[in-house]
């Protein structure tokens, strides 16, 4: 048990970190004197993006940077910022979030010039400007914040405002650039970059480093420059006349030559339809992109230097037909933004949900047809509608489009409202407009709006010219509005009326849809439509006796909570697995889990159902998502005790779909499956022999990773011998990447609960937060179920943390960062910290809470 003592010097330590971290470190310095100019906020404000939009044009950045080996070493480099001046009479205003110190020089035209560093910018007073063409010279150090320097590679992350701690740039979307780069690295590295490599040699002012000049890109927004450096292998391939150069750190060759060719072929195969889509060709040039270990997101846009998370592109053997078309989508995903978000790019960042939207949208239509033997309806309901619930169910739900006054906050705009609800948004407003009118409003967008910004006003506006619709409206309650309409299907003797309701009384929104409702007699069921443009609407369904059971939304489009009646909650309950449709299926398993949530039902009835699909469901789509809900109801709703008296059978019932299923996919979820819920002396034993190599499972070999994760499982059950299962474990992992990960992770698999607590207060200081994945699986590990009661006393210091790590951290770190604490909670005692901390932190910037108030909503529900 974690001492009280200790946890006191915790919390003691992390508030005067949050005192120091909301101080005003800004620092004054100038080349000839003080500067009389008024000091901008911190960050970007809107206000001040407005003016320098309206003022600075035709932007190019030449930079260069030298990037040592040596993490301990700074990254410097130098700018010459050229551009058009229209507005002299306001102090020119670049960002720059350094230290005073990082600024060495500063020049205007070739000439020292007066100037401060102050509040995240570096302030030239309007006294030294004039219109016309400008030279704005600096000398810097970078900080490291968003370069994610390891010890033999780096790569730059700038999404959303964090290019200006790598160097001085007028940090917001609509100022776009052309980007002359430089790169002075370590000969034996490799280097790549938005633009082509055009040249490369030693650098003669900097002995073992090589100079490398890359091609001047097209104009793009800050957030969208990156490069990247290291110790990296390439692969190149052609298809379709283009070339691609994947850059990646695999070194397992079988792992590489397994997913090569398929990786290469998803980006040609997504880079010719949006072709055809938008009737625009690809407009960036050069196609590279690079799989980096650990990487924080699934994937980066970057025009001509796509990042993404290295396994997500490098498929186990026992991957499912689901995981590759996971990874078909975000291919599509990130490919769809070279045109969506790159080509054209919100004015701000209160519209990042275009981009994501776009991206999420064409990538549905891109990836599916690929999959012909999965229900592709089925699979985007899966993918989006119970993500964006579990948002809009919250006291915490955002709208699509929200408000944004500074661009130090976008990164909390980021979430399921983006990129999992605005889809299914979109596929309504294709169904209102009709797919060809769609497509030529968004040709028309792309045309007129090319390497420029625009927002969704402007995208509304030309929509609503070819529509009848009234999409001004439209818009209002489904983009502008957070939540979801309360939808009750009931039967009335001749007929069923649909009706619609919003929880927030006061507003008393009403959402316009089409709502289809099966309906079941006797074994047969049928689909009807009811176009929900007011508080109701009825649909004629023949007959004097009562349906079966009524399932609105039946269609998984409807966006709704959509609240079944007693009766068919009971029938779908017990024969849900005898549906003929897959998608009702699903739709059913997504309703009776709101069931449980809103203590509609009981979560032993919903389990047992659960664990019959188990040994029934053969839709490997559905199966997947039954698992998922049975891991969500077991460690969340059921207690010790229940899960103590029903672990035998669980474990049994796994173990035989696993020997049934066909396919090293299909075997690979139950055995994941097993992996997470295992408790039982038997069961334990099973796991272990398999990780000692002594057991196989026929059909289902296991990779490295796999190996790591029953290791890390053995040891959180404490079993016999952990420590040693850990060191032989380190002692077999080749990949270096994988072994550092590993090595970061183990203490917070240590039986010593003071031990883990020690390794939660590392990462109170940034640098031991600055591999964000690695943080979130051991934070994982510390508040797993099992540890929930040690863990209990971590809460308050990682609530405490948050806003330190909304200022530092990556855009889902946030949030991750939550849920990788609170859901391995549900007892009441963990539900009262939360409420706690809530109701003194009154004065926490909004975005921020709300996303707290998401990420304890679970909590809250399990511990009423």
């Amino acid at each position: 048990m974690t001492s009280g003592k200790f946890i006191g010097v915790l919390v003691m330590a992390l508030s005067l970190m949050s005192c120091l971290a909301s101080g005003n470190n800004s620092a004054g310095n100038n080349s000839s004197g003080n500067s009389s100019a008024a000091s901008p906020a911190p960050g970007v404000a809107l206000t001040l993006a407005q003016r320098r939009a309206a003022s600075i044009s035709n932007v190019v950045y030449d930079l260069h940077f030298r990037v040592p080996a040596d993490v301990n070493e700074p990254v410097t480099g130098t700018l010459l910022a050229v551009f058009d001046l229209s507005d002299a009479s306001q102090p020119l205003v670049i960002d720059f979030r350094v230290p005073a110190d990082h600024v060495v020089d500063v020049t205007l035209n070739g000439q020292p010039v007066t100037y401060q560093v102050t509040n995240d910018h570096i302030v030239i007073p309007a006294a030294a400007l004039a219109q016309g063409s400008q030279q704005l010279g600096v000398e810097f150090t970078s900080a490291d914040t968003a370069l994610n320097r390891r010890s033999d590679f780096m790569y730059a992350l700038f999404v959303p405002d964090r290019a200006s701690t790598a160097f001085p740039v007028f940090e917001q979307p609509d100022i776009k650039a052309r980007y002359r780069l430089q790169l002075s690295i370590p000969a034996n590295w490799r280097a790549l970059a938005n633009g082509a490599e055009t040249t490369r040699q030693p650098d003669p002012a900097l002995p073992g480093m090589d100079l490398i000049e890359f091609a001047e890109t097209l104009a793009i927004s800050s957030y969208l420059f990156a490069f990247a450096a290291g110790d990296l292998q390439v692969e190149t391939a052609q298809r379709g006349g283009r070339t691609f150069n994947m850059y990646h750190r695999e070194t397992d060759p079988e792992r590489l030559a397994r997913n090569r060719d398929a990786i290469f072929d998803l980006h040609a195969t997504a880079i010719d339809w949006l072709e055809d889509y938008t009737a625009i060709d690809y407009p960036f040039g050069k196609f590279d992109f690079f799989a980096i270990p650990a990487f924080q997101f699934g994937g980066m846009e970057h025009p001509g230097a796509i990042w993404y998370r290295a396994d997500t592109l490098f498929l186990d053997p026992s991957a499912s037909r689901a995981q590759e078309l996971s990874r078909a989508s975000l291919i599509a995903h990130e490919t769809a933004h070279m045109w969506f978000g790159d080509l054209v790019t919100m004015r701000w960042f209160n519209d990042v949900w275009m981009k994501e939207v776009f991206a999420n949208f064409m990538a549905a239509k891109i990836a599916g047809p690929a999959f012909p033997e999965l229900d592709l309806d089925l699979r985007f309901f899966q993918a989006h509608h119970p993500s964006a619930y579990a948002v809009d169910r919250t006291a915490g739900a955002n709208p699509i489009r929200q408000q944004l006054d500074n661009l130090r906050d976008a990164g909390s705009l980021y979430g399921a409202i983006i990129y999992q609800k605005a889809p299914i948004v979109m596929q309504q407003l294709e169904t209102l407009l009709g797919e060809d009118v769609l497509r030529a409003g968004l040709r028309q967008y792309l045309q007129q709006f090319a390497f420029g910004n625009a927002g969704w006003p402007d995208l509304i506006s030309l929509l609503d010219a070819m529509s009848a619709e009234d999409l001004t409206a439209w818009s209002r309650a489904w983009v502008d509005q957070p939540g979801r309409p309360r939808i009750q299907a009931r039967w009335q003797q001749g007929g069923i009326t649909v009706s619609q309701s919003d929880d927030d009384t006061a507003r008393s929104l009403q959402w316009q849809q089409p709502v289809v409702v099966a309906v079941a007699r006797d074994g047969h069921v049928t689909e009807h439509v009811a176009q929900l443009r007011q508080r109701s609407a009825r649909v004629e369904v023949p007959g004097i006796v009562p349906p079966d059971f009524i399932l609105a939304g039946a269609d998984g489009v409807g966006y709704a909570r959509f609240e079944l009646d007693e009766n068919s909650r009971q029938f779908l309950l017990g024969s849900v697995h005898g549906l003929e449709s897959g998608l009702h299926r699903a739709v059913v398993w997504q309703h009776l889990w709101e069931d449980v949530l809103e203590d509609s039902l009981a979560p032993a009835a919903l389990y047992d159902a659960l664990l019959i699909a188990v040994q029934r469901e053969q839709d490997p789509l559905i199966a997947q998502q039954v698992l998922g809900l049975l891991r969500g109801v077991w460690w969340r709703y059921l207690s010790a005790a229940d899960r103590s008296a029903r672990a035998d059978n669980l474990e049994a019932t796994l173990w035989q779909a696993l020997a049934r299923a066909d396919g090293a996919g299909r075997k690979g979820a139950y055995f994941n499956t097993l992996v997470d819920v295992t408790a039982t002396e038997t069961g334990l034993a099973e796991l272990a022999a398999i990780w000692g190599m002594s057991r196989d499972i026929e059909g289902l070999p296991l990779q490295e990773q796999q190996y790591i994760d029953l290791a890390e499982t053995l040891a959180l059950r404490a079993v016999p011998g952990a420590d040693s299962i850990l060191d032989a474990q380190q002692a077999r992992i080749s990949n270096p990447d994988r072994l550092d990960r590993f090595q970061f992770v183990r203490p917070a698999l240590s039986q010593d609960a003071d031990r883990r607590a020690e390794l939660f207060l590392s990462f109170a200081n940034l640098e031991n937060r600055r591999q964000e994945s690695w943080v979130l699986d051991a934070t994982r590990l510390i508040h797993h179920p099992l540890r929930a009661g040690s863990a209990r006393p971590l809460i308050r210091p990682a609530l405490m943390l948050l806003e330190e790590i909304q200022q530092t951290g990556d855009i889902f770190f946030p949030l991750r960062w939550l849920n990788a604490t609170l859901d391995g909670h549900s007892s009441p005692e963990a539900a009262a910290i939360v409420q706690q901390y809530l109701d003194e932190r009154t004065d926490m910037q909004p975005k921020l809470r709300a996303k707290l108030l998401q990420a304890s909503d679970g909590l809250f529900r399990a511990a009423r």
